[in-house]
């Protein structure tokens, strides 16, 4: 587009797709772009911190298949944020089906390491199953309406064939084993239970080729070359948004009004609203009037959006191998297949499924990431950080079966508390279709409206058909709005734009 465009367009949120948006905006020449955000910084959940002097990622963590088709490994490339290793063609042809290759080792809570081999055909069958689960989408008829009622189920009835020869007390480490693979994929999918993640709608999820990579300096470096390129003086911080008056046909020329918390009034032909899923299922009521149409309501509702945590622990020492990437907590008494603990308040660490190991050691020192997600990560949040290291100390030395381990720094995300985000990201929930992620991004007003058309419209992952709950999939919403405007500006007459003074 040659010209420039005059439409005032507000950006709500400067995370990741509110900045995608501005960026593809700006170039195509629309000079009236302003982003509003609540908090003091951009990137939303994109949160680099530190442990002590080491780079850690509150937030999003991975660039989750870092290949060609992946614009996030693209932008990460061209800023020249990335390690050599992640860049090579074997990385970006790795098919991982969203589970990296990682190198385990399983600790038992009698205390002490597991036999990998006693572990891996209950961990061959549960990745059977995972890739089976996403099997039903698009297929009527299936068996159980969530994930883990189907995991459950066939696991009881392929254990009675499969493993009907091995003594009791194995096939129950097995059954053990399966409780911390549903505890595993409870924060992968971003909720408390796999019994709230949609059976049917599971296979929407759609992974890229490239083996999961990390920013060596911090997933925030990406934010900040992205930022660089956007005019001076485009984001307003510290301006929360509280609420967005639409169809507004008395006010002249304008149809938005966009009204801040600090009662400022902002006229726009459009806005693009980029919160978070959890922000829309708690303010939703009071964020749009008129309210939400109710097919899109129902969507928002219907979506999961749960929490998952990070608990940063630094030791003096390793207490696991050299080679080890990921380490598995298997709590010996859980053989019924658990991913919710009975008392929240007196054992939500047993939700922790284990760490992630991080890596490079010449980089990071001995630096475990702790993973809890659900109903327990939000009580955690809510502990002081002296009763946070205490319960790990406890748990890190009764599944070493070493007294005087112990945690040199402990440090935890807060995600849910979060006031702006009130969760980490989405999930297909029960009862979810591909007709909910339609219509998260069905712009307002409907289609068949007599209005101006495209006056809010929608972005962040939590909108995205297949990469829901990924930073690419946020990116590509924010540039799908931008282009949905900008095509729009193409088709319209020229009396409404105005040629650039360029």
């Amino acid at each position: 587009m040659a010209r420039s465009v005059n439409a005032k367009i507000i950006i709500i949120g400067c995370g990741i797709s509110g900045i995608s948006a501005a960026h593809k905006l700006v170039k195509a020449g629309f000079n009236d772009v302003r982003i509003l955000e609540a908090t003091s910084r951009s990137g939303g959940r994109i949160k680099t911190g530190r442990l002590g002097d080491k780079i850690v990622e509150i937030g999003a963590n991975w660039i989750h298949g870092p290949c060609e088709e992946n614009p996030v490994f693209r932008l990460a490339r061209q800023y020249q944020l990335l390690d050599p290793e992640a860049l090579t063609p074997e990385n970006q042809a790795m098919d991982i089906g969203g589970h990296p290759p990682w190198t385990p080792n399983f600790f038992g809570s009698s205390g002490g390491k597991l036999n990998a081999e006693d572990i891996y055909p209950a961990q061959q069958m549960f990745l059977e199953l995972l890739n089976e689960s996403s099997e039903f989408q698009g297929q009527k008829g299936e068996p159980w309406s969530c994930v883990g009622d189907f995991i459950r189920s066939e696991v009881q009835q392929r254990a009675e064939e499969q493993w009907k020869d091995i003594d009791a007390n194995s096939r129950s480490l097995r059954l053990c084993v399966i409780s911390n693979m549903l505890k595993v994929e409870c924060c992968v999918n971003g909720a408390h239970s796999m019994d709230e993640v949609s059976l049917g709608a599971f296979g929407l999820y759609k992974t890229l080729p490239g083996n999961d990579c990390t920013f060596p300096g911090g997933y925030e470096g990406l934010i900040k070359n992205l930022m660089s390129d956007l005019p001076s003086g485009l984001v307003t911080y510290n301006r929360p948004v509280r609420c967005v008056h639409w169809n507004n046909t008395e006010e002249r020329g304008n149809p938005v009004m966009v009204e801040c918390d600090d009662g400022e009034r902002i006229a726009a032909d459009h806005v693009i609203c980029t919160v978070p899923l959890g922000y829309l299922k708690k303010h939703h009521s009071t964020l749009f009037h008129p309210p939400l149409p109710l097919h899109k309501l129902c969507s928002v509702q219907r979506l999961g959006f749960g929490t998952n945590n990070k608990i940063f622990v630094e030791f003096d020492a390793p207490w696991w191998d050299a080679d080890c990437e990921v380490i598995c907590l298997v709590w010996e008494d859980e053989d019924a297949m658990v991913d919710e603990v009975p008392d929240v308040q007196r054992s939500w660490i047993k939700k922790l499924f284990g760490f992630t190991v991080l890596k490079p050691t010449e980089r990071y020192g001995h630096i475990l990431c702790g993973w809890i997600a659900g109903h327990e990560s939000e009580y955690m949040e809510t502990l002081s950080e002296q009763e946070v290291t205490q319960a790990v100390t406890q748990l890190v030395r009764r599944f070493t079966g070493n007294p005087t381990v112990t945690p040199k720094r402990v440090f935890r995300s807060q995600w849910f508390h979060d006031p702006w985000t009130c969760g980490s990201y989405t999930h297909p929930g029960k009862g979810c279709s591909e007709q909910d992620l339609d219509n998260m991004m069905e712009p307002l007003p409907s289609k068949g409206s007599q209005s101006q058309p495209l006056q809010v419209l929608f972005a962040g992952e939590a909108t995205h058909p297949c990469y829901f709950s990924t930073v690419h999939g946020a990116v590509l919403t924010g540039w799908r709005e931008a282009d949905r405007l900008i095509s729009h500006y193409s088709s319209v007459r020229p009396s409404e734009l105005r040629k650039s003074k360029l």
